[in-house]
């Protein structure tokens, strides 16, 4: 029967994310807005013409909520022609202009929608090699959402609302603030003018030179002219924000804008930016070519932050620190995305990806520099603890067979947004971090440093950064970067040709790296030890039950290992299906990945999972946190896919009861709790809280032992206030009393009694189950001005079991009045955790979907978080009631109630996915329908249909056998 309801779910209607449209199918012939022909029928701008540079003059009314401008183009003529292509959006163009040497001339604009674009029709050739000059004047209304030339605001502490206006551009939105060549190819250099009231400052990528007065009590700002860059990074903002600043070692100028009552929250964000980026001056070899680094905080925004060169944006809780109430988290969270946006000025702005398809090139190396950075300019925060978790996640989406390339075709804006995601971020990390092992760290160094340097104000693709690592200590006039390292490269050539890690005739990092980027998904190796024999085999990890989907594919796959005989880290390059490698001597265990610096998994075929186990229980620190973390990250995973039985993977659990660093005690909250999350939203009560309750007494001692304080290293803190925010919500009683006993003094003091803030996260859920405390963090949220407040008191509200409240969190977020609307998503991904609210979570997602989509954008980061965080295992028996009575009455006249109980458990979630499926595809492309996310979820309830069918049974047995009788009352 079971097989049968996967049947009938894969035979439903299947969406497989944006697609790409094939060369062969007939093109739509354009025509413009006016109805005549438009000269142009395809996505991407025609390269017979490029810009040089932009005058741009612009005057935002914050009154009024639009703006115009005047924007002069220099143009580069490739081939003759008598049209200039380029790019706006909700625009209107009142006039448009050729400055020719034979003088000007009217152009005609006919407009194309669909592709964002504007053809200039001009009755004169430009002629191939002669340079001309376009003026365009514009209107445009300032955007409501958050990207383009958008509007923000805040609320004062006596409740004022002041209104400013920013900018978003990337990835296509600098065609909705002005008519651009809005590619990242076409590079230019900008000169920009800001008009504006004298109650507000414009800031700009370039410091300002002047400032004129001009009629009606305006000023306008002239700002210096920019480095060549592309239109994505082009920002300017209008506010009336302070600011703080000090100078680099190396002479540039740092600033931290903010809001007026939040400046005294930028000290520790202005210490990190000139620290980093004196840092990359340093690390890179290449000075920052800026005479200044603006970081502003903005009050509405939709990402973490921007690298706009010269003026990198961020969210609030992005930038802005309190020490006496900001966390450990807050501080390595704000730490890591300075690190991120400084790491661009070089991956990203100085070298830029010729086209969105190789992303990667900037934000997979902005992702792992912030690692490499902090490790050194700040060791005391630990980062190596938190870059596995990247992995992690990466992993789970390239998983499934909707994953992509990290290269791969994009055209259309959606399918462009779809890119930042998972894969070009955290994979993208992580092949780097394995390429840096597998090279050392010195010549992964030598090699980027002469990447930058031969590409720098230039766009680049996959094939020259692996070039740029290819025989580094090679003579090469280009690169100078090498010579800081001439110590190594002197000591490479001294060395023997044998080791296949250096030798240039054996090590093609093209070839090698080709199979990581240009294919998706990632291998998993399995390893069988016979004596002193080691057999291994590769194939695609993919959670699926089609096998035919895992054919095709061949990684080559730098092997690390260690043994039980040696400590020593031993390397190995598997490039074919299977191989053989022998060990000096037999050994008791041997564990491959060492500290998981590959981006693979291993399955240890055999008896080899029964030694790991063995280890783990009696000698567990034989291994590091992270080979323990890998390990656990490995065996349950691998139980999805029927390589290992469930009941092995929590065998190995078991060894968790004496663990105490972070990543493997996350990791092992990471698969055990989805366990229970499973059985949560389907009526499962005894089972779901047995799970419940073997995880509290599996880590029980160590959650005895946390102190309600804010002592430890980083790392501590951090698993600190997750294990007592775990406890609490799980009505661990000592947990539960301590901190209603603190938040009931905490009230009463009427918040001003200082609390341990690692410990806020506890004691504010806590509190929150009350009506009373609910409404007394509400009103703390309100008046609060400290960000990471509230974004803890935000979520402890959505932990709350009151419907009501739940359902008024979220439409008071859409509203924006006090709970801000870029917070939304997060407030309905809340809600839709909460056992009590993933109903309400959907619905409201259903209610608001063209609303979400408008002010978010389609294909954005946000919407796929939005889409996996409401539908991830989503189910209810209320569903299965209103929608499926028909299978309730044929299961209730089955055999056996146990066995109707657990059909009945899988066809709740079959008719949860019937619903899922029945809503997205309903909708047209342009609402979405095609999104990638969209079929990841259909994909991920898969996996939780055959995980139920596969290990129910199972997981009863080994509870009943292993698991705790003392029950902790679900909340």
């Amino acid at each position: 029967m079971f097989p049968l309801l996967l049947l009938l779910f894969a035979l439903l209607p299947s969406s497989h994310g944006a697609q790409i449209p094939s060369p062969d199918q007939p093109k739509e012939i354009p025509v413009a807005t006016n109805g005549q022909l438009f000269p142009w029928d395809r996505m991407r701008l025609p390269k017979t013409i490029s810009p040089l540079h932009y005058d741009l003059s612009l005057h935002p009314n914050l009154t009024t909520l639009d703006f115009t401008g005047v924007v002069r183009i220099d143009l580069d003529v490739h081939e003759d022609t008598s049209v200039v292509v380029l790019h706006a959006k909700k625009m209107y163009i009142s006039s448009a202009l050729l400055l020719a040497p034979a003088g000007t001339r009217v152009l005609q604009v006919l407009e194309y929608p669909r592709f964002h674009q504007l053809a200039l029709m001009s009755d004169v050739v430009l002629t191939k090699g002669r340079k001309y000059e376009v003026q365009l004047e514009f209107a445009a209304n300032l955007s409501d959402s958050y990207h383009g030339f958008y509007k923000s605001s805040y609320r004062t502490s006596t409740g004022e609302v002041r209104v400013m206006a920013s900018t978003q551009f990337e990835a296509t939105f600098a065609r909705g603030a002005f008519p651009c060549f809005d590619e990242p190819a076409f590079k230019a250099n900008f000169t920009i003018r800001i008009i504006r009231e004298p109650r507000h400052i414009a800031i700009s990528n370039m410091p300002k030179v002047r400032t004129v007065e001009l009629p009606g009590d305006l000023l306008e700002d002239h700002f210096d002219t920019t480095v060549r860059m592309s239109t994505y990074l082009v920002a300017y903002i209008v506010s009336d924000f302070q600011s703080v600043s000090r100078t680099t070692q190396h002479g540039v100028k740092i600033s931290i804008y903010a809001v007026p009552e939040k400046i005294n929250q930028t000290a520790f964000a202005l210490d990190a930016a000139v620290k980093l980026l004196d840092f990359y001056d340093d690390y890179f070899d290449i000075p920052y070519p800026l005479p200044k680094q603006d970081l502003a905080a903005i009050p509405d925004f939709q990402s973490g932050a921007m690298e706009n060169w010269g003026l990198t944006t961020y969210r609030e809780t992005g930038l802005l620190f309190d020490p006496d109430r900001s966390s450990a988290s807050d501080k390595l969270g704000i730490t890591k995305v300075i690190a991120h946006e400084l790491a661009h000025q070089w991956f990203g702005n100085l070298v830029t990806m010729e086209w969105w398809n190789d992303l990667w090139l900037n934000e997979g190396f902005a992702k792992f520099m912030e690692f490499v950075s902090l490790d050194i300019t700040y060791p005391e925060l630990q980062v190596d603890d938190f870059f596995l978790g990247k992995c992690f996640e990466a992993m789970e989406v390239d998983s499934l067979s909707s994953s992509h390339p990290v290269s791969t075709p994009v055209e259309n804006p959606t399918q462009i947004q779809e890119m930042f995601d998972d894969v070009s971020y955290d994979k993208g990390a992580c092949i780097l971090n394995m390429l840096r092992d597998f090279l050392t760290p010195e010549a992964f160094e030598i090699g980027i440093i002469r990447y930058l340097k031969r590409f720098s104000y230039q766009n680049t693709v996959n094939s020259h950064l692996w070039e740029s690592l290819t025989d580094i200590c090679s003579s090469d006039d280009l690169d100078e970067g090498r010579m800081k390292h001439k110590e190594f490269c002197s000591k490479r050539k001294d060395e023997s040709g044998a080791s296949k890690w250096y030798s240039g005739d054996e090590l093609d990092v093209r070839a090698i790296m080709d199979t990581w980027t240009l294919q998706e998904g990632f291998p998993l190796v399995t390893v069988e030890v016979k004596g002193r024999e080691v057999r291994l085999s590769q194939e695609r990890f993919l959670r699926t039950d089609n096998p035919s989907l895992t054919e095709g594919f061949l990684w080559q796959i730098p092997l690390t290992y260690m043994t039980s005989a040696s400590r020593s880290v031993h390397r190995f390059l598997l490039k074919t299906k299977s191989d053989v490698l022998y060990l000096p001597e037999e050994v008791d265990w041997v564990k491959f990945n060492v500290n998981m610096s590959g981006y693979y998994m291993v399955h240890y075929g055999g008896g080899g999972w029964n030694s790991i186990i063995s280890l783990l229980h009696h000698n567990h620190t034989a291994l590091s946190g992270n080979d323990r973390a890998s390990l656990i990250h490995n065996v349950f995973q691998l139980v999805s896919v029927e390589k290992v039985r469930l009941d092995t993977a929590l065998e190995l659990s078991l060894y968790l009861s004496r663990e105490t660093e972070i990543m493997a005690v996350w990791q092992g909250f990471g698969e055990l709790v989805p366990l229970y999350k499973l059985m949560e939203k389907r009526d499962m009560p005894e089972l779901e809280n047995q799970m419940k309750s073997f995880i509290v007494d599996l880590f029980r001692g160590l959650i005895d032992q946390q102190e309600w304080n804010d002592s430890g290293s980083v790392s501590q803190r951090v698993l600190r206030s997750y294990l007592l925010l775990f406890a609490c919500v799980r009505n661990y009683s000592p947990c539960v009393t301590k901190a209603t006993r603190l938040f009931n003094q905490w009230r009463d003091s009427d918040g001003t009694m200082s609390l341990p803030v690692d410990i806020t996260m506890a004691v504010f859920m806590v509190g929150a189950r009350t009506r009373e405390g609910w409404d007394f963090l509400y009103e703390k949220y309100r008046t609060s001005l400290q960000m990471s407040v509230k974004s803890r008191l935000k979520w402890a509200m959505a932990v709350t079991t009151m419907t009501d409240k739940l359902q008024w969190m979220m439409e008071q977020s859409l509203n924006g009045e006090v709970m801000k609307t870029q917070d939304l998503p997060d407030v309905i991904v809340s809600v839709a955790r909460n056992p009590h609210g993933f109903k309400l979570a959907w619905d409201f997602l259903r209610t608001h979907w063209h609303t979400l989509i408008q002010k978010f954008d389609l294909g954005s980061s946000t919407i796929s978080h939005l889409v996996a965080g409401v539908t991830n295992q989503y189910s209810t028996r209320e569903m299965l009631h209103r929608g499926q009575r028909s299978f309730q009455a044929t299961f209730a006249r089955g055999p056996g109630r146990s066995n109707t109980f657990v059909l009945v458990c899988f066809c709740l979630l079959l008719c949860s996915c019937v619903q899922i499926r029945s809503f997205f595809d309903s909708l047209t492309e342009e609402a979405g329908s095609q999104m990638r996310c969209i079929q990841q979820s259909y994909e991920t309830i898969e996996d939780n249909i055959r995980w139920m069918d596969r290990n129910l049974p199972l997981l009863q047995a080994w509870l009943n056998k292993h698991g705790s009788r003392n029950h902790h009352q679900e909340l």
